[in-house]
């Protein structure tokens, strides 16, 4: 009997330690994706903290365009130019659609009830209007989509401007910082040859000139310093206001190439630029906007026809019209289809002549533009090549005079070497490196311009 309660206690005692293993488990299960769900939004919070962190102090190029684009008051200012004249193509337009118009007003008369326009009195008048074929106006109306279509083509020229002014700024930013960090190592090195030349001048080793000559280097490169600096600031606050940043928050830029530059062929960028440029299509479209007007006034020469319709209330006790009418009524309508033929319009004539002259001027205006174009491209092509041809020339003057650095070091570094050569070395070099950075912002200008003036610019920065 003894043993029998024994083991049911010692049942009841093991399932109650399974049970609070089994929730002590199960918290502990609860706890852990809690933690871990914790972790994942702190992580997630980092991250995206991280990446605006990322953006307020350092940028690529892409993001430095991008940002330019975003904020750009000559682009905002662009695109309302752009809405106007698509307002005022629809002004055009609207001569094709209804147009109801509805009036009041009380005239005395005087024998026969009639206005200085010919019709009755009324109290109450409602009109419609609505063009069905008028060709004048429908060239007009033409024309005026045409041109909006112009001017949303120059909303693209002033786009691609925001991008190279961006795009320049950034990567000239990014040259005119590396020319600060070589410019104050070339301080250093400067400073070094001063230090010695002063030491063997007083030791009766070197001539005082050479004390003068290390001297006005030494101001030369301070003078040097000042101007990068200057134009350090300079650039740095117009990237940020082009991106729209505080004045005062500071950005940092990376030594960047830009992406996909290669110079194709100059057969293929000319047809490129015929194809894409936006000065061009501009100068297209105005070119169909004055054909579209010519073949309106041509079509002068035929009928118009419009639907028309009337409505009118009339009042007996102001204008006593059954003193006057038979049959008088009070409410008078007429709707009906009105066709206009011209038989000697003075004004047709001319207006065909004018858009005939005006198209003639817009067809040698486009001519001028492609071959001024085709000449562009071939030239900027070259700039680009001549561009490459100085980098490469700047690149191996940079490797010889880093070379010339390598082996006086060693020279310096065994005894058979002076301090002064070694920091001479150091200078020429940072003048390599700095005629290097020159030759590559040359370089990556030239493709900027190549690409924009083929159209390609967006494709390439965005």
């Amino acid at each position: 009997m003894a043993g029998s309660d024994n083991r049911v206690r010692h049942r009841e005692s093991r399932c109650r330690a399974m049970k609070e293993t089994t929730n002590s488990s199960s918290i502990h299960h609860w706890g852990a994706r809690a933690a871990r769900l914790v972790v994942f939004v702190l992580g997630v919070a980092s991250v995206v903290q991280a990446q605006d962190t990322g953006i307020s102090r350092k940028l690529t190029l892409k993001e430095a365009v991008s940002l330019a684009l975003q904020n750009s008051r000559d682009i905002a200012l662009a695109r309302l130019q752009y809405g106007l004249v698509q307002r005022e193509a629809g002004v055009a337009r609207s001569s094709f659609l209804p147009n109801f118009y509805t009036g009041s007003g009380v005239a005395y008369s005087r024998g026969s009830p009639f206005l200085t326009s010919g019709g009755p009195p009324p109290v109450f008048t409602l009109s419609y209007d609505e063009q069905i074929f008028n060709s004048p106006l429908k060239g007009d109306q033409h024309a005026a989509e045409q041109r909006a279509e112009g001017q949303r083509f120059t909303m693209e020229g002033v786009r691609d401007g925001v991008m190279v002014r961006a795009a320049l700024g950034y990567l000239e930013l990014a040259n005119v910082r590396h020319e600060l960090d070589l410019m104050r190592s070339e301080r250093l090195s400067a400073g070094r040859i001063l230090e010695a030349t002063r030491e063997r001048a007083e030791a009766g080793r070197e001539l005082p000139i050479e004390v003068t000559r290390a001297e006005l280097t030494t101001a030369r490169i301070e003078q040097r310093i000042a101007q990068i600096e200057d134009r350090e600031d300079s650039l740095s606050g117009e990237l940020r206001d082009m991106m729209g940043l505080p004045s005062d928050q500071p950005i940092e830029v990376s030594t960047e190439d830009i992406p996909g530059a290669a110079v194709d062929e100059t057969k293929d960028l000319v047809a490129q630029a015929m194809a894409d440029n936006v000065e061009l299509k501009q100068a297209e479209a105005e070119k169909r906007a004055r054909e579209e007007k010519l073949r309106g006034e041509r079509g002068g020469y035929w009928p118009t026809v419009s639907v028309i319709g009337q409505y009118n209330l009339l009042s007996n006790a102001i204008n006593n019209y059954s003193t006057y009418v038979l049959n008088f009524q009070r409410n008078n309508f007429v709707l009906g289809v009105q066709v206009r033929i011209p038989i000697f319009a003075s004004r047709t004539s001319s207006a065909v002549a004018f858009a005939r002259s005006d198209l003639d001027t817009a067809n040698l205006d486009l001519e001028n533009k492609r071959n001024e174009l085709s000449l562009d491209v071939r030239r900027q092509a070259r700039l680009v090549h001549e561009a490459d041809l100085g980098g490469e020339v700047a690149r191996l003057e940079l490797q010889l005079a880093q070379e010339s650095v390598r082996v006086l070091q060693a020279q310096f570094d065994q005894g058979r070497g002076s301090l002064k050569d070694l920091e001479a070395a150091h200078l020429d070099e940072n003048d390599k490196w700095l005629a290097y950075l020159d030759a590559n912002y040359s370089r990556q200008e030239a493709q900027l311009n190549l690409l924009r003036t083929t159209g390609q610019l967006a494709t390439v920065l965005q």
